[in-house]
């Protein structure tokens, strides 16, 4: 073969390689500035693209997957070929890593990504202490504070009110501490936040520069652009950031409210399946990673970062949302819930709730989840001489209950969607007298961990241990004595003594 046939044969390759390489084409802002040109990159986007996902309620793309490397390109052959740091980018785009794990850390579990952007993160004007600062925002959790508490019985709270109108308020602004243990400035620990919110983010980003958020919507769309690319995650599904990604929050419908789950020192898993083999619970290729989006815009911009609860702002004259092309197993994702795959006993007795567990956080100790995220909905219970509702129970874990639909419980602590009922470890529960009926779908916070109650949440709890509840569970065992007595004489056994 000639020099030029093997250079044609190499360029060649070449291009098949960036085209296998080549996860996805997203449209980007510019299609009022060229129109033409984006006409012709969403042709290429059909005849390039890697298998993505678009459900029918949502108005972006994913790519598939969980825990693998993704890569996306909003633009054709931007991401280099071979290397990751190359002397130039095409289109002279700089090149910036972001790592979600240490360097040294095994490869199974190295998190990282790479960007190629129109302008680095490094290039801002500089940090101060934002004013305000949200004053319902925890992140340090310690009997040490005057203002954290500790309680031994059940609770439960209300959803918090929507902003007035009068008011404008923002996701990261209207986030409202409930509980937590430990911390992130010793990398472990959780918090448990609800959020209310009716004002989109316009030019402001967040960094949690803390921890990971599991956001769990039950009120309004969240249309949430991250670094990546783009998300629209809906009441009955939930989205995950992780630490350290640029983000925004725009609200669709207006007002919207939530929870959050904050986990420190460590990310998100799925959890080991055991003898149910290679598939149940939630799959893999169930989870939703955005494709490369990019913005022009060299305006002012705010870049609000979380560091120990405390909120700093810098500046910069840029959007923080002009990454162009990426590659990584670093990325955010959604999940919609309604596509996890129950699994229950169908003979007799219960499985355990954890088979119920979306995702799983590690904690330091090796075998013990951090956190672990449960969701239990409208399923078949099929058990013959079963009492089907969960058995009454003591848990070394904290429960906190929250619901998507329906309702959970009875009487004066009933808990309604976007609230919280709250168990610490080994407090007992269970069912009350009347048991629930309504189809619910429920979403449990469970952690290996004693929590903390923020003075917020002691204020404005909605109740206790409501006696009422278990009241009428009698001690119908008293209604057999002579019964037993009969089975004990006959047995030739000493029987039960009556006072």
């Amino acid at each position: 073969m000639s020099q030029q046939a093997q250079s044609i044969a190499y360029t060649y390759k070449l291009k098949m390689q960036r085209l296998q390489h080549q996860r996805i084409l997203s449209s980007i802002a510019l299609d009022h500035l060229f129109p033409r040109v984006i006409a012709h990159l969403q042709l290429k986007h059909n005849a390039q693209n890697g298998y993505s996902v678009q459900r029918k309620k949502d108005v972006y793309q994913y790519q598939v997957g969980f825990g693998n490397s993704f890569a996306s390109e909003a633009l054709p052959g931007v991401l280099p070929i071979g290397q990751n740091s190359p002397q130039r980018n095409k289109y002279d785009l700089y090149n910036e890593g972001i790592n979600g794990t240490p360097f040294t850390t095994p490869r199974e579990q190295n998190e990282r990504t790479w960007f190629y952007r129109i302008r680095p993160s490094v290039s801002h004007l500089g940090f101060h202490t934002t004013d305000p600062q949200n004053p319902n925002l925890e992140a340090e959790f310690s009997l040490k504070d005057p203002k954290q508490h500790v309680v031994p019985t059940q609770m439960t709270w209300d959803p918090i009110a929507v902003p007035s109108e009068s008011s404008k308020v923002t996701f990261i602004d209207g986030i409202v501490t409930i509980l937590g243990n430990g911390g992130p400035m010793a990398r472990e620990g959780l918090a448990l936040h609800l959020y209310s919110c009716n004002t989109s983010m316009g030019k402001t980003a967040f960094v949690n520069s803390d921890g990971d958020f599991l956001v769990i919507p039950v009120f309004g769309r969240l249309d949430i652009q991250t670094e990546m690319g783009k998300m629209m995650v809906c009441p009955g599904e939930i989205a995950v950031v992780q630490r350290g990604i640029k983000w925004k929050v725009t609200l669709p419908d207006g007002p919207a409210r939530g929870y959050i789950q904050e986990i420190f020192g460590s990310h998100y898993e799925l959890p080991e399946l055991g003898p149910l083999g290679a598939n149940g619970l939630a799959n893999v290729r169930d989870f939703e990673h955005p494709i490369a989006h990019f913005d022009i815009d060299q305006s002012v911009w705010e870049v609000i970062y979380k560091l120990g609860g405390k909120y700093f702002t810098c500046k910069q004259n840029h959007t923080p949302f002009d990454v162009v092309a990426w590659h990584g197993n670093y990325v955010p994702y959604k999940y919609d819930l309604d596509a996890f795959i129950t699994v229950g006993s169908v003979s007799k007795d219960h499985a355990d709730p954890s088979t119920f567990t979306v995702l799983t956080a590690k904690s330091k100790t090796t075998g013990v989840p951090l956190a672990e995220f449960l969701v239990a909905k409208e399923r078949w219970d099929v058990a013959t001489e079963t009492f089907r509702p969960p058995y009454f129970h003591r848990n070394t874990a904290t429960e906190i209950i929250g619901i998507v639909k329906g309702s959970f419980g009875g009487g004066p602590n009933s808990v309604q969607v976007g609230g919280l009922s709250y168990v610490n470890g080994f407090c007992p529960h269970g069912v009350g007298t009347d048991v629930f009926k309504a189809a619910t779908e429920m979403i449990v916070f469970e952690t290996s961990m004693m929590c903390t109650i923020t003075e917020h949440a002691m204020k404005a709890k909605k109740g206790e241990h409501d006696v009422a509840t278990w009241d009428g569970l009698a001690p119908n065992f008293l209604k057999h004595i002579d019964e037993i007595n009969a089975d004990l004489r006959a047995a030739r056994l000493p029987l039960l003594a009556q006072d």
